[in-house]
């Protein structure tokens, strides 16, 4: 834990260490928000990326059909501008007049048709496949109207359009493709691209022609400078120093002193990201105690859970029992199986399962690593020794999807679709992160996304979830709620799906 005396000393040392990252101080004296962030998305174009920094650039550069209040939750019309249902898999889309990408094209039915299609086929691996796989095709009524087709009934499909699916130019975009979009992003979004360096920044400037009818307020500041920066204790400096205005999901304990910081404020609240570890029990797993069931509620009831939320993870997070948030659609913990803390009762079912001296296993992980941490000292305590991979995020999928995993350590965002059909099936409808595979699991999670009445989707969703929890197939940890250090001058509010919203940020 870092304490005062440890950030003082690095403040007094800031401007040093920070004078060869920063060519000049964060503030409003240029007009530029500055942050830092840890992870860097493996592209922009947000159909190949799940990292949450790429959604957020995903929002400023590119538009969806419908927006989704964050205050209300009311479906507004973004490049849409009316909608309806046509029939069970079809909706009809009114689309805006007088839009324009950022490279002078125009917003009409075949940016939308082109998009949909392009990111529904799966030879065009789009990386987080829920996002788009329930979408048939698009089709073209006129100029500026649409439908779109569902491959079953899905009722979420508006809660997509309004979060992960953002909508390309189509000429541009048939021309360079996901690699040219990632190199050379165009949106039609409240702020453009105007330099991308890959794994080290990224600058948006404020779009001068963003279409005054979006529900996304026209941006107040000029530029947002975004940089990824790994290393938290450089990031901490930077703030401290005045080189960023605004870094997240900084450490309760470092959130904590630096509220004693008179330049920054600290914001924090819960948000929709949901935290849990997932143990491998494919045929193939590297770890085949993993396979006995003994073994994997042993993991679960080592854990202590309640004093990770309250001693690290912070105010704004609680318990789970299941895998999905509390709030999603369809998500319950009723008549699930609860695991207490009980490492007792964790090294008896060690020893029953065969491993009286315990096990060794490895951990992957890719944030919040004085979290991973913590679990790694609760499952040592019970004889269960590991080693840490902490990696980017997209070097830990590459493991995960290839079967090399053995435990990770993981968080999910859901995109911030508030469905289930967001969370659960991504690790356990069969993808390509699911390293369980039961097929009942899967029938029930694909049965809840596609049934048109609310309340088979929730008993469908309620099963598969028991079944998950009962047979501990992995480990619910908490939620996970987001602190933020910003510049005491800026004008920042913190929303429960994690979305920095530059575009409504000013400066005091």
């Amino acid at each position: 834990m870092m304490r005062w005396t440890a950030l003082a000393g690095l403040a007094a040392t800031a401007f040093t260490a920070t004078a060869a990252l920063t060519p000049a101080l964060a503030g409003k004296a240029d007009d530029t928000i500055r942050m830092a962030y840890d992870q860097a998305p493996e592209s922009v174009d947000p159909f190949f990326n799940n990292v949450r920094i790429g959604v957020i650039i995903g929002q400023h550069v590119w538009d969806t059909l419908v927006y989704r209040d964050p205050n209300t939750g009311e479906y507004k019309g973004q490049l849409a501008t009316a909608w309806r249902q046509v029939d069970d898999r079809t909706i009809e889309f009114d689309l805006r007049q007088g839009v324009k990408f950022h490279n002078g094209e125009e917003f009409d039915a075949d940016d939308v048709v082109y998009t949909l299609n392009f990111i529904s086929k799966p030879e065009n691996k789009v990386v987080t496949q829920q996002n788009v796989n329930w979408i048939e095709k698009a089709e073209k009524v006129d100029k500026y109207k649409v439908r779109v087709i569902t491959k079953k009934v899905f009722p979420a499909a508006i809660e997509y359009l309004a979060g992960p699916v953002v909508i390309h130019p189509n000429e541009y975009y048939e021309k360079v493709g996901p690699k040219g979009q990632n190199e050379k992003p165009v949106g039609s979004g409240p702020y453009m691209v105007s330099n991308y360096v890959p794994g080290k920044s990224i600058t948006l400037v404020k779009n001068p022609n963003y279409f005054k009818d979006s529900p996304k307020p026209q941006p107040k500041i000029s530029k947002i400078e975004i940089r990824f920066i790994p290393d938290r204790q450089t990031q901490m400096a930077e703030a401290l120093s005045g080189g960023v205005d605004l870094i997240m999901s900084v450490p309760k304990d470092q959130a904590e002193q630096l509220q004693q910081v008179p330049t920054l404020q600290i914001v924090s609240g819960e948000t929709m990201r949901i935290v849990f570890m997932q143990m491998n029990t494919l045929d193939n797993t590297p770890a085949p105690a993993l396979k006995d069931e003994r073994v994997r509620k042993a993991i679960i009831h080592a854990i202590d859970r309640q004093a990770m939320v309250k001693e690290i993870v912070g105010a704004g997070s609680r318990v789970l029992n299941t895998i999905c948030f509390p709030a999603q659609f369809g998500c319950t913990d009723e008549g699930a199986a609860r695991y207490t803390y009980d490492p007792a009762l964790s090294k008896k079912l060690l020893a029953e399962a065969g491993y009286p001296n315990g096990l060794d296993l490895d951990i992957v992980a890719y944030r919040e690593r004085n979290q991973t941490e913590a679990m790694i000292g609760y499952l040592k305590a019970v004889g269960i020794r590991t080693n840490l991979r902490f990696l980017q995020y997209a070097a830990m999928r590459d493991v995960i999807t290839s079967g090399k995993a053995m435990l990770t350590h993981q968080t999910w965002g859901s995109f911030s679709v508030n469905d289930v059909s967001a969370a659960t099936p991504n690790y356990f409808a069969f993808t390509a992160e699911d390293i369980t595979h039961d097929a009942e699991v899967r029938d029930l999670l694909l049965k809840g996304n596609s049934s048109v009445d609310p309340q088979v989707r929730k008993d469908a969703y309620k099963q598969a979830l028991k079944i998950i929890a009962d047979k501990a197939y992995a480990v619910p940890l908490y939620s996970l709620p987001v602190y933020y250090a910003a510049n005491a001058e800026l004008n920042f509010k913190a929303y429960p799906d994690e979305m920095p919203r530059f575009w409504e940020m000013t400066w005091k």
